[in-house]
């Protein structure tokens, strides 16, 4: 097998269900989740196996969801054949990760700089990366058919990894840095509009 194919040389790359320019909002949508699945991997290596067993299952389960992400947004037209991977129970469990970390880390009143361990600063560029993903994906469900799913899915996961650098930095005795110039934002872990 070839890696290479030629099929590309003149700007255009295969999605299911057709060819399109590799501009397009859906393949920038799906290339920035490829683009986030690798730097889910890096923070993989940045993990201790002991202390972060139950991190690393998650982002490894991550993993496998993105890609499923990444079909369905490189889907021009779901059908029987190729029905939609994404499901809620994805987003769900997320939440419940999302709710259990909030009470693991340490209390927050201020955003935060990203960075800390190098584990947890990976795990705030994959948050950054997420959002930039999410934002290509509702452009891309406000001119194109695709599985809403995946835009929560996204929502969901960029807070996820918000929650869980917090947990690698406290599990490694390593203080979030305030943002010095920030109001109280933050109660309980929640912004003030969520209240």
């Amino acid at each position: 097998m070839k890696l290479y194919t030629r099929t590309g040389d003149e700007g255009k790359t295969s999605v299911i269900g057709g060819r399109l320019f590799k501009d397009d909002v859906r393949v920038e949508a799906y290339g920035t989740t490829d683009e986030l699945n690798s730097f889910v991997g890096q923070a993989v290596t940045q993990l201790d196996k002991k202390l972060f067993s139950d991190i690393l299952a998650e982002l490894e389960k991550i993993q496998h969801e993105l890609f499923d992400c990444g079909g369905d947004l490189a889907m021009l037209t779901a059908s029987e054949k190729h029905p939609y991977k994404a499901k809620q129970e994805m987003v769900d469990f997320l939440e419940e990760r999302i709710d259990a970390y909030i009470k693991e880390a340490p209390a927050l009143e201020r955003f935060i700089l990203p960075g800390g361990a190098p584990a947890a600063a990976t795990l705030h560029v994959c948050r950054t990366v997420t959002r930039r993903a999410e934002r290509l994906a509702t452009k891309l469900q406000s001119e194109s058919e695709t599985n809403p799913i995946v835009l929560k899915y996204l929502n969901r996961l960029s807070d996820y990894f918000f929650a869980v650098a917090r947990v690698v930095n406290a599990r490694l005795h390593v203080a979030d840095v305030e943002y010095e110039r920030s109001a109280l934002v933050f109660r309980d872990g929640k912004r003030k509009e969520d209240k």
